[in-house]
């Protein structure tokens, strides 16, 4: 594990294989860091854990000599047998205490919020952004317990002490208002991933991100 540091969440690419379909995803995530890509974050949900681990090696090789941080969605082991970053947990996932103690106090650690209660619990733990599912809707991920909407996502951010990092549905239309909601970065999968030039697509984004920040403060 490398030493802790603040990382900068601002534009959070979520992976997905379907999405990347032949192309080689060293290559496609590579092309997105040099678009603006401050984090990524690997998501198998069906891979063995070799395989796994072994994905996350090769992109880690990609990631840290650019001083990116990999993030492994669910799984600390596949995170620790891989040198990553840190995890990514869901509600149902190890606890983000037992994470820690597997990958150690320099560990990155987000967890999904999906309701107004599951934010509060949240403020007790130390942990270094919310994931907050699902701003708004979205085919990739169906089963979250609320839509936060604009105005649930200023309600958290007005009682939160943690970084919220916004996902769902989020694209180059929304991204403005979505940071001048309140968040701190965007995570994205299909607004990168789907899109024929990855590295275009992450530098509008991440304008797009930085012009409302601007907005935001003045």
């Amino acid at each position: 594990m490398t030493l802790r540091r603040r990382p900068d969440w601002s534009l959070y690419l979520v992976t997905n294989r379907t999405l990347l379909g032949n192309r080689v995803p060293e290559e496609v995530i590579g092309a997105a860091v040099l678009g603006g890509v401050t984090a990524v974050q690997l998501r198998e949900k069906d891979l063995p854990t070799r395989d796994f681990v072994e994905i996350a090696a090769r992109l880690r090789n990609v990631l840290k000599p650019l001083g990116i941080p990999l993030i492994i969605n669910d799984r600390p082991d596949v995170a620790l047998a891989a040198g990553a970053d840190g995890v990514h947990l869901g509600q149902r996932d190890v606890s983000c205490s037992a994470a820690r103690k597997i990958l150690g106090p320099a560990a990155l650690i987000g967890l999904s919020v999906e309701t107004e209660r599951q934010a509060e619990e949240a403020e007790s733990l130390e942990i270094d952004y919310l994931g907050v599912s699902a701003v708004f809707t979205t085919p990739i991920k169906t089963d979250t317990a609320m839509i936060w909407g604009l105005e649930g996502l200023r309600r958290l951010r007005g009682r939160s002490r943690h970084p919220l990092v916004a996902i769902g549905g989020i694209n180059a239309a929304n991204v403005a208002e979505v940071i001048e909601a309140g968040a701190d970065g965007i995570a994205v999968v299909s607004a990168i991933l789907g899109a024929d030039d990855p590295e275009a697509a992450a530098r509008d984004l991440r304008r797009r991100i930085e012009d409302a920040r601007l907005r935001r403060i003045g």
